[in-house]
Order: C-alpha cells, then structure tokens, then sequence
C-alpha cells in the first residue's frame, strides 16, 4: 500500500528556512515521479517542484524558484524539501505527491497524497 507522510512544518518568521521531509512507503521512489505540492488559505493546490526520474524532467514554479529546492534519499525512501527565505505567501500546507512514471502525464504526480504539513510565516 502506498502512504506518504509528510514532517517538518512550523511557524517561522520572514527570511527564515524549514526543511520538510516526506518518507514513502510501498513504493520505491526511483519508480515514481514525486512532487511537492502548497494549498494556500482559500486557493486550490498549486504544483511547486516535481521530479520525475523517467526523464529527469523537473518542474519548478516561479514562486519558488532560487528559494525551494527538492531532494530524495533512496536509501531512506524520503524525499525533501528545502525551503529557504520563506515569505508569508509561501504559507499553506505542503503535501508531497507520487505516481507511477509510467501513468504521469507531464513531470506532477497526480494520484498519491500524503496528509499535509502546515507551514505558516508571519512576523
């Protein structure tokens, strides 16, 4: 069975810097496209970097770019995000997201979820 499950969010200030972490189970990442994921208060999930090993395709989106950047430890099955000079709009929950490379379409998984982790910036 799939399950992702994602750590490591908080309340920092402005300029400040989480690192989120998602181990996944059932799964082998390198088998898998993996993507990072923010819901804002109010706004629908938006894609922020997502890696797909098919095609070493990456995908990241403006807001983030020179900020976040994602990794993976195959050994421990975790992917991570790091999150550097965070802003207050940067705050929403964060999911880590997979799917099989073969069923991607594009570079963002769409089919496993983890639970979410709140990150929230504020001064």
């Amino acid at each position: 069975q799939v399950q992702l499950e994602e750590s490591g969010g908080g309340s920092v200030r402005p300029g400040g810097s989480l690192r989120l972490s998602c181990v996944a189970t059932g799964f082998a990442l390198p088998y898998y496209a993996m993507g990072w994921f923010r819901q804002a208060p109010g706004q629908e999930r938006e894609s922020i970097l997502c890696f797909s090993s098919n095609d070493g395709s990456k995908y990241y989106a403006d807001s983030v770019k020179g900020r976040f950047t994602m990794s993976q430890d195959s050994d421990k099955n975790t992917m991570y995000l790091r999150m550097n000079n965070l802003q207050p709009e940067d705050t929403g929950v964060y999911y880590c997201g997979a799917e099989r490379i073969e069923y991607v379409i594009g570079t963002c998984p769409n089919d496993w979820w983890g639970q979410g982790t709140q990150v929230t910036v504020s001064s």
